[in-house]
This record gives C-alpha cells, structure tokens and sequence, in this order.
C-alpha cells in the first residue's frame, strides 16, 4: 500500500479509500452486502493496508454506518489505525429539518452518526452536498464546533461548484474557524469536468481530492454494455447511471478494453491507474461487493501508464453537463 497525506493537512490517508455504501440492509437494495458478507472485504482491505473508509448517514438511513462502525471495530486493534469518514446534508427521516446544514441538523447528526458508528470521535467529517437554505456562515460555524468538541479531527465537502467551494473556504478563513481538507468529487475517465475549475482550485489551495465513483458507476468495468444491456445486478437497478452517461462514453470504454488487452489486464485496473496518476488526485473511493472489485483497486497502484497510453484513453473524451451539485430544495 502507499500513502498520501490530504492536500497540505496533516491527515495521512491510504492511495485507495475503501466505499462503504454497498454494505447495509439488503431489503433496501438487492445488491447490498450484510455485514457477514462484507466481513472478508474489509478484513483484506485491513490487510492490504487500506486506512481509509468512507460512508454516509443517509446510506441505508444509518445501517452503513453501523455495519461500518462494527467491522472496522473487529477489525483493527487500535482507532487511530484508521481514518473514518462519513457524511451529512441528506433527511434522515421525515421530520420537518431533518436535512441540510443548519446548524441544528449538524450537531445532531454527528451525534446521530457516532452512536452508529460506535466510536468517539470522526477523523473526516464532509458535507454531502450544498445548501442552498442555510447561510454557509452558518454550516461553517458548526463544523467548526464539532472540530473543538473534540467529536470531529478535520472536515470535507463533496460534489457542488468550485465557486461554491471557494466561497465556503474564504468564510472559514475570514472567521478564523475550521476550514475543508478534502474534496470528494464525481470523476472518472468518462466525466472530467472537474477538470475545469474545482481540481484547478483543490490545488491551488491545499486540499485534497476523494474521487467517488472512480469507475463510472460499473461502466468502466463492464457492468454496462452498449444498448443498455446490464451485466450487473446493481447496473440493472441504477437509474441514476443512465442519466450521467451516455452511449457517446462506450467511445473511451472502447479504448479502454483495447489498451487493457495490449497490457493483458482488466479494464478497471486500467481505468483506476489512470485515475490515481491525474493531479491531485489522493485516494479514489472504490465500492467492492466482491473480493476481486477490492483486489483489481490494489492491483492499480502497481500500473504505470505511459504518456502515450494516457493520451489514447482520453483522446475520445466528449464534454457532459456538469453533474453532482444538489439543486435547491424546500427546507
């Protein structure tokens, strides 16, 4: 395993972040693991020397976050042997403020999340989208509390506008209050619209970069085939995927295939050595719901793709419309 310290913080973390999303309660989702099926990806994740582990409240209303509290507890003789990382912004229930990042839905949140998760304190607290309802003074001066609580090490934010981003830094920085070390964004061979600004701006400024679905949702894997045909039983219920990419992306999977045969290895190992060489890119985090998902990701650290290989994978890159930012919603 290697390891990469977030941007310019402190915090060391492993060059593959292990997705929690998929373990849960299977009547939510056919594709969920238990935490007795999980067990044996975590425990070689563990022993492969992955530190890093990424959930969120809201996945399965909580029971990642208990499966992951659990595991990670049974797995590791010490807490500081790990980064745990979870997320808040999405309801929990149905109660009237029971989302976003009020100051409220925050504190009680983390409080939410540490039961679940069994631990005292969380070392990368991120918030899951942006708010369009609360002043960012507001959620900043929060995560800020929950960082001197004592409940919190460092915070992170995920997918919304690089000036969205800038501005919620430039609040911190002006109150003096805690500011992000880490940017969990949408990217991937096919969607490379950050890009633009918000990598540009990730390294400008310090912070790390947690890509999440690091292999287009299965697609860069071979989950999805040209046609809409689905090898997968999560890409036969992921709706979601057929709004971010389109049949022009089968282009890239083409070359894909084609410079992973000229190597003699699988596609997504290809796809994830491209994605851990890009700038500023420190740990993608990688969903498994089988051991050879989990060995494929630490297989990637050992690819070196040369400048010419690089080139062929993006050559057939088409512009998307920018995907991942929460749109306004009714408070």
């Amino acid at each position: 395993m290697r390891y990469t310290r977030l941007g310019t913080s402190g915090l060391t973390v492993s060059r593959i972040g292990l997705g929690m999303m998929s373990y849960g309660d299977r009547s939510r989702r056919a594709w969920h693991l238990t935490a007795d099926e999980a067990r044996p990806i975590v425990r070689h994740a563990v022993d492969a020397g992955v530190t890093l582990f990424d959930t969120a409240d809201m996945y399965d209303r909580g029971a990642s976050e208990e499966v992951t509290g659990r595991l990670l507890s049974e797995c590791f003789g010490d807490r500081d042997d790990y980064v745990l990382a979870t997320k808040v912004y999405y309801p929990m229930s149905d109660r009237p403020g029971d989302r976003g990042l009020s100051r409220k839905h925050i504190l009680a949140s983390v409080d939410a999340s540490l039961r679940r998760l069994g631990t005292d304190h969380i070392d990368l607290y991120q918030i899951h989208r942006w708010d369009h309802h609360t002043p960012i003074e507001e959620t900043m001066a929060a995560l800020d509390s929950v960082v001197r609580a004592g409940k919190v090490r460092y915070i992170g934010a995920s997918s919304m506008y690089a000036w969205q981003f800038a501005k919620a830094q430039y609040t911190a920085a002006l109150a003096g209050t805690t500011r992000f070390v880490s940017m969990q964004n949408h990217y991937n061979l096919v969607y490379r619209e950050e890009e633009r600004e918000m990598i540009p701006l990730c390294l400008d400024q310090g912070v790390g970069v947690l890509p999440y679905s690091p292999l287009a949702r299965g697609l860069l894997a071979g989950g999805r085939e040209r046609g809409g045909a689905r090898t997968t039983a999560r890409g036969g219920t992921d709706p979601l995927a057929d709004a971010l990419y389109t049949e022009d992306d089968f282009d890239i999977v083409d070359t894909l295939r084609t410079v992973a045969t000229e190597l003699g290895l699988p596609p997504a190992r290809v796809a994830l050595a491209w994605l851990l060489g890009r700038p500023g890119v420190g740990a993608p985090i990688v969903g498994a719901t089988k051991l050879t998902h989990l060995q494929d990701a630490l297989a990637a650290l050992e690819v070196t793709l040369t400048k010419e290989q690089g080139k062929r994978l993006e050559s057939g890159y088409r512009p998307h419309p920018v995907a991942g930012p929460a749109e306004p919603h009714s408070p």
